[in-house]
Formats: structure tokens, sequence, C-alpha cells
């Protein structure tokens, strides 16, 4: 029997290597499709409060309140996850950290200011109407989440910003930013789902229009909320996607480029191609020495280490 050859290798024909790349999702297009449904869950929730809530106001009537879901929705999910998908672009993989690192943080602070003005118009609601606060398990939720949220914030300005963090302490909290990034956005769709429930069986409630009947309303609102789940299910996805990941120069796997780098390299054409990945190599040795550091990888990802240097 002959030796298997060099086309199939030990593990089988060649075509079986190529299969992960063939299966290989395009980044950009589907940040463009996820960003599409950040939008779309952001004018439905407008829309409901709009045309089913009585509209927006300041005078602590429920047209206040209805400031709650459309800011939690729109900072607290659809900005939220957008921040968390700035270390995906792959623009990101290569030159100066500093730049996306403020892009990343002024997207997560925008997000926290729309969420802090969201709990302040329900308070102000509840206020004016006479209402408890706090006594929901939606409300404990969302709570949690959004004093979880400016604890994450905060303690990932302090230690990947402030150029006087130590070493070691990055090195420390950079797993449980990842961790507690993803973590949070899924809270923020929890909270905000239950949210968007309780806001129904409160309203929907008299005659022919129950929420048991599913009327129009509730139609509308319970597809708003399998949206919001759908999208922060897919930023997760997406953040935990190897592909996708900026490559972590102490890593073997991320000394080869990866399939959207080597794709965006190979673009011109095959005859470029070594000048290419000579180009980028050499760039990305230098920036891995600039950016050479713990907080690499995730979303606060280090220099280029993909090269054979």
């Amino acid at each position: 029997m002959a030796a298997p050859s060099n086309e199939e290798g030990a593990v089988g024909p060649r075509c079986h290597h190529r299969s992960p790349a063939m299966l290989d999702v395009p980044f950009l297009p589907f940040c463009a499709f996820l960003g599409t449904l950040g939008l779309l869950c952001v004018a439905m929730v407008g829309t409901w409060c709009q045309h089913w809530r009585g509209g927006f106001s300041l005078d602590g009537s429920s047209r206040t309140f209805n400031w709650h879901p459309v800011l939690m929705v729109t900072g607290l999910v659809v900005l939220y996850g957008a921040a968390a998908l700035v270390y995906r672009i792959p623009n990101t993989w290569s030159g100066p950290k500093l730049p996306w690192k403020v892009l990343h943080s002024s997207l997560a602070l925008g997000a926290f200011v729309l969420t802090v003005l969201g709990l302040v118009a329900v308070f102000c609601f509840h206020n004016s109407q006479g209402t408890p606060n706090m006594y929901s398990l939606h409300s404990w939720m969302g709570l949690g989440t959004v004093l979880l949220f400016s604890c994450q914030w905060a303690a990932g300005f302090g230690a990947f910003l402030l150029p006087w963090a130590p070493t070691w302490l990055r090195a420390l909290y950079k797993p449980i930013h990842v961790f507690f990034g993803s973590t949070i956005l899924m809270l923020s769709v929890a909270s905000c789902v239950s949210g968007i429930n309780e806001k129904l069986f409160f309203s929907l409630k008299n005659g022919t229009m129950e929420y048991k009947l599913l009327p129009a309303e509730a139609v509308f609102a319970n597809t708003l909320g399998l949206l919001i789940l759908i999208f922060g299910v897919l930023v997760v996805a997406a953040l935990a996607r190897p592909s996708w990941k900026r490559p972590d120069s102490d890593s073997p796997d991320s000394r080869m480029p990866t399939p959207l780098l080597r794709a965006h390299l190979h673009g011109s054409g095959a005859q470029h191609s070594d000048l290419k990945m000579e180009s980028v190599c050499k760039e990305g040795k230098v920036q891995s020495e600039m950016d050479s550091g713990p907080e690499r990888g995730g979303w606060e990802g280090g220099g280029m280490g993909w090269c054979l240097v």
C-alpha cells in the first residue's frame, strides 16, 4: 500500500483541512447584520412606547416611564454590544492600541450614561405615582446588572487605560474583565426581556386586551424580546469565535494569520501576497514589541504576534 501523500497527510484528504475556512462566516457582513438587528431593536422599542404606550414626556406620568425601556435597550444592550465588539474589528489588530481602547471605553461609557438616565426615568415615575421601588425580580436583576457594569467600567479604565497600572494587575484582571463583559451583556438581555414581559402583564389585563388573548401589542413586544435575545446571543457568539479574536503573540496558534487577515492580505492577488505578508509581519513584530504586556487578546488585545520571526 502506498504511503499517504503530502496532499492527504495522516488525517485524511487535504480538503478536510479547508473545511473550517469554507464554513467561516465573514466578520464584516456579520457585523453589518448585527448592527441592523440592533437598530431594529431600538426602533421597535421606540415604536412600542410611542404607538401603544402613549409616547414620551418628563411630567412623571406613564409617558415618563416610557423612556426607561428605550434607554435601557439602546444603552445596556445595543451600545454595550457595540463596545464589546470593538476588538473584533481586524483594523484593531495592528497599529497603536490606544485609539481603540478609547473607543471601547467611550462606547461603554455612553451605554452607562443612557442606562443611568433610564433608571432615573423609572424611579421618577414610581415616586410620582406612589409606586414602591425595587420589589420585583426584574428590578433586582436590572439594578444588579447596572452596578456590575459600573464596577466593570471603572476597573477596566483603571487597569487598561491608566499608565501607572502595574503589569501583574493587568495580567490578573484581564480574564476577569473578559468574562464579566459577556456576563453583563447576557444579564442586560435577561433584564430587558423580563421588563418587557412585566410591562405587558401590568398593562394588558382588561377585557379584550388581556395578555393571554395575544393582542397586537403583545405580539409586537414579544417579537421585540426575541430580537433582543438573538442580538445578545450573536454578540456573545462573536466574542467567543476564535478566528475573530485579536491574535495573541504568546500563543503558538497565533503564529499563523487568522482567516480574516489571510483573506485581507491575499485580496489583491497572489503575486503580491508574499510582499504583503513580509510587510505586515515586520509591522506586527515592531508593534508587538511596543505593545508587549498582559492586555493581549480578548477585549484588550495586544500587538500582532503571528509572524514567524
